[in-house]
């Protein structure tokens, strides 16, 4: 009942305006954006695998990833989207098996991606991706949980072909992977705000992009141009991984300043505690 109503949730911040969506990668980051006031908290694949000492890129496990998303889900009462990279597994079944794992885990979105992390090819074939698509669409359907199936395709990330041909290139697959049961259209490593606003016209889904710091538009340009979901990435964890890195040089340098701005144990230990009193 709860991953229901949560899911029905996320499903109608996709309807209207712009969904700004933090990314955790532990129960703690997860539970810091929702007590910051976050609608809803998406997982990134980067942030965990830093966390579990691997580098980003397919290098978990399935059961790895869905162990976190399964302890963020618990320590948050907003919906859940989980970034499962490109479904752990080449065929529609593996991931199909991710996506109803992801379910039992308390997630109510995913992140399904068409990186193609061997020598064949920097993305999936469309029809193939597709396959894969409409297996997860599929897996999320008989759960009887509002999923919000999120298609991600790596064109500009993975800078795919000639430049120019890129926006048709995403256009085409959105058309694609819409038929297969998308709900929308992530296309991270797009900073251009002309380009941007033309695939917001232009996509048979909703559009959601990657927040890029000091070269992406701002989330106001973002949101002014009809984009509908604006994800941080990388980006928080990066920022926590900084702070930790300046906090231990000036620590084994014998100052201790960069440490009086940290949580307390005393708030955090509040915050962790709030899923168990609810």
């Amino acid at each position: 009942m709860k991953s229901f109503a949560l899911g029905l949730r996320f499903r109608d911040l996709h309807r209207s305006g712009t969904l700004v969506l933090p990314n955790a990668w532990d129960a703690a980051s997860a539970a810091i954006a929702a007590a910051a006031g976050a609608e809803a908290v998406a997982t990134t694949s980067s942030g965990i695998s830093w966390s579990l000492g691997v580098p980003d890129g397919e290098q978990l496990s399935r059961a790895d990833m869905i162990d976190v998303v399964a302890r963020v889900a618990r320590s948050v009462d907003v919906p859940v989207s989980a970034d499962v990279e490109a479904g752990y597994g080449p065929v529609p079944s593996d991931v199909a098996a991710t996506i109803a794992a992801v379910i039992d885990a308390g997630a109510v979105g995913a992140n399904l991606e068409d990186r193609l992390r061997t020598d064949d090819g920097p993305l999936w074939p469309i029809a193939r991706q597709c396959e894969r698509l409409a297996a997860a669409r599929d897996a999320a359907d008989r759960s009887g949980v509002a999923f919000v199936l999120n298609a991600r395709t790596d064109v500009f990330l993975a800078a795919v072909g000639d430049p120019a041909d890129r926006e048709g290139m995403v256009l085409e697959r959105a058309e694609a992977y819409r038929r297969a049961g998308a709900d929308c259209l992530f296309v991270p490593g797009l900073v251009d705000l002309d380009a941007i606003a033309r695939l917001v016209r232009a996509s048979a889904l909703p559009l959601n992009v990657m927040l890029s710091p000091g070269q992406s538009p701002t989330i106001r340009q973002l949101a002014e141009a009809g984009v509908r979901r604006i994800s941080a990435g990388h980006a928080v964890a990066g920022v926590a991984y900084g702070a930790t890195g300046l906090a231990m040089r000036e620590l084994l340098a014998g100052r201790d300043g960069a440490l009086r701005d940290g949580a307390s144990h005393g708030d955090m230990q509040q915050l962790m505690a709030r899923p168990a009193a609810r």
